[in-house]
């Protein structure tokens, strides 16, 4: 055999060899697959991954409009009716039954002070304070003192829920379970919620209900996470942890802020009842000099402008130690 041809089938066996390492080596190293994973994963907008942010924006949207619904339904509960205030005190009075009350223990107050007093324009004003402003300020007292109690027992309530979640059961039949042992004002208030759902009403609206009720931040976060569930899916029982967790660190926080702002507390109070105490002592020391602001008319104007003062002082005071969070 010639130099020539070996010269060409070496040739031919270079050329045969360089085809198959193009076409047959990648498909049979693999590298070929890992080409078009590279290519999948560097690609601007895949097939899946745009499925998935489609399926995102759809969640995200449907969480913006509960959220939409929800501040539109906060901005219409800022205006009270005095039938909702006497419900939210935990009185089962009526309307009528409250303003008969109110009328006849500011009747009561005006005849008393007219019988001891010279005249009947202080009578008029005390009894007008004692009809109108009493009562009232008993509706706020008895409202805030019920949504303390609320707030001390809610976080053991979601964790209740939690535990049945966990547990396998039904948010329904959760929330029955915290009705069965919670104390009151709880108690009531996820009745209701039982109450509404069984009419027909969806649950996460009735969790929402709850906000109207007992208008304390609490409760609309409890309202929020499980409206937003209902309609968007998710893991409830982790969301509640996360709220649970929430509810007791804003308790922590309201004990630290009480504990911090109290020696500001007692110092208002002391220098708010300080000048009653000074007329008190006054008037048992030396009668005659203290009686003329109330026996004559420039006492009675000082007394007017001074109790003026000492109120503007008095909400100053509470502006400062009062903390929102």
């Amino acid at each position: 055999m010639n130099l020539q041809t070996l010269a060409m089938a070496f040739m031919a066996a270079a050329a045969i060899g360089g085809l198959a390492w193009v076409f047959l080596y990648p498909l049979l190293s693999g590298e070929r697959k890992a080409e078009q994973r590279r290519a999948v994963i560097a690609s601007p907008d895949p097939v899946a991954r745009r499925a998935e942010r489609t399926q995102q924006r759809s969640r995200r949207e449907q969480v913006e409009e509960s959220l939409r619904e929800i501040e539109e339904k906060t901005r219409k509960a800022q205006k009270v009716s005095l039938s909702t205030r006497i419900a939210m005190a935990g009185l089962s009075w009526s309307k009528q039954q409250f303003l008969i009350f109110s009328g006849v223990f500011g009747m009561a107050v005006f005849l008393i002070v007219w019988i001891s007093a010279t005249g009947p324009i202080p009578a008029l004003g005390l009894g007008f304070a004692a009809g109108f402003g009493a009562p009232r300020w008993l509706l706020g007292f008895l409202k805030k003192r019920r949504e303390a109690q609320f707030l001390e027992a809610l976080p053991d309530a979601v964790d209740v829920i939690v535990r049945g979640i966990k547990a396998g059961l039904p948010l329904f039949d959760s929330i029955k379970v915290v009705t069965a042992d919670a104390p009151q004002p709880l108690r009531d208030e996820f009745a209701a919620i039982i109450e509404t759902q069984a009419i027909g009403m969806p649950l996460g609206d009735a969790c929402m209900r709850l906000y109207e009720r007992m208008p304390v931040p609490e409760a609309n976060f409890f309202g929020i996470v499980v409206s937003i569930q209902q309609k968007s899916g998710g893991n409830l029982s982790e969301a509640l942890g996360n709220l649970s967790k929430v509810l007791r660190d804003r308790k922590r926080m309201k004990a630290k802020i009480r504990a911090m702002s109290m020696e500001a507390k007692a110092s208002a109070m002391i220098i708010g009842a300080l000048p009653i105490i000074v007329m008190a002592l006054m008037y048992i020391t030396s009668p005659g000099y203290i009686s003329l602001l109330w026996t004559t008319p420039t006492g009675h104007v000082m007394l007017v402008i001074s109790a003026a003062w000492m109120g503007l002082g008095t909400l100053v005071m509470k502006k400062m130690i009062n903390f929102d969070f």
